[in-house]
């Protein structure tokens, strides 16, 4: 019974060091990248809903998601877990849930971004402290972990082994470039939030992009141009043409690129031609209304860059040769994102450069 009682007192210690709880750290302290206005109240949302009006209730809710928000931070440590609070959460039908409320984490390995791991959990219980990632070694790695795509936070915690370095690293992403669509840019059938265009884009390019991705509600509205024209960016890239009619784009293009140019003259604006959809292969309908907008979209295009100084357009592809990278016939599969990231890289690449954006 001694002998009992003294191997117990040995290992009670030891047993009672390692269920410790951890403090975990709000990552709102340490460096947050793809951030449209750095200065939210809620450090999660993208705008100020209440300095920016005119929002119908969906794109309020949309622009405090923090799609296209991510940490940059350094640690030691052996696990990382993740404490959320969330308000309003999004389940879209056809995103992972892993990407419409979930944590998707890179480490940098040889100068270059792998992913490390990516989770959430389960519907009623997000609120829940989880596991991202253990079993790592204890150097020290460089970590970039994206935000949810599809749900409001009030707070995030990180919590690693005790003792651990858990800091900010700097900025992994240089310049400050706003970009601005529909469910494309938002990250709609993602399966990670880490996966949409604009995230791909910068960490293959290094440049910062600022997403105002708003699913279904790109459509060249005026006080969409208000909230961009008040932005702190060097150039503005749009997904501009997915979501809008031919009617909207005829109505409102000239006007949105006024408005920005207003406030950030001499500063490039590219805008992408909308993708093309697989799900209008065989719908004759559905083929007739994406080429009209398209066609219009092209014809005002051409007259845009001839009447406006620094102003460009050019033709994303997220077309796989088989066809196959679409998810629903609309949205693109992670597959997909890839082809258009890498579709855009060297013509946004060519024409930043002009304006000493490298």
């Amino acid at each position: 019974m001694k002998r009992l009682l003294l191997i117990f007192a040995i290992i009670a210690p030891l047993g009672i060091l390692s269920l410790k709880a951890q403090t975990g750290v709000e990552v709102s302290s340490l460096t947050l990248t793809g951030k449209l206005y750095p200065d939210t109240p809620n450090p999660y949302n993208r705008l100020d809903t209440v300095r920016f009006k005119g929002f119908t209730e969906l794109e309020n809710l949309q622009v405090r998601e923090p799609s296209g928000i991510a940490v940059a931070f350094r640690t030691d440590s052996d696990f990382i877990r993740i404490k959320a609070e969330y308000g309003t959460i999004q389940y879209p039908m056809n995103t992972n849930g892993i990407s419409a409320k979930g944590f998707d984490l890179y480490i940098k390995q040889n100068g270059k971004w792998l992913f490390a791991a990516a989770g959430t959990k389960s519907i009623g219980h997000e609120n829940e402290e989880f596991t991202l990632i253990k079993g790592m070694d204890r150097n020290m790695h460089e970590c970039l972990m994206y935000l949810p795509l599809y749900s409001e936070l009030y707070s995030v915690k990180l919590i690693v082994r005790e003792g651990a370095v858990l800091e900010a690293s700097p900025n992994p992403f240089r310049h400050r470039v706003a970009i601005f669509g529909s469910s494309y840019t938002h990250g709609s059938s993602t399966s990670r939030s880490g996966m949409t265009y604009p995230a791909q884009f910068s960490r293959n390019t290094g440049i910062q992009l600022l997403s105002l991705g708003c699913s279904g509600n790109s459509k060249l509205q005026p006080y969409f141009a208000e909230a961009l024209a008040d932005a702190d960016v060097e150039a503005f890239v749009f997904d501009a043409f997915s979501n809008p009619t031919a009617e909207q784009i005829m109505e409102r293009l000239f006007p949105f690129i006024e408005r920005i140019q207003a406030s950030h003259p001499g500063k490039p604006l590219i805008f992408q031609r909308t993708i093309r959809r697989e799900g209008r292969n065989f719908n004759v309908e559905s083929d007739k209304i994406e080429a009209r907008r398209s066609e219009i979209a092209d014809s005002l295009m051409k007259i845009a860059c001839k009447k406006y100084k620094d102003v460009y357009y050019i033709y994303p592809d997220a077309t796989s040769p088989d066809h196959l990278a679409s998810v629903d016939g609309v949205h693109p599969s992670n597959y997909g994102y890839t082809l258009w990231a890498k579709s855009i890289e060297k013509k946004v690449l060519r024409i930043l450069r002009k304006y000493g954006i490298k």
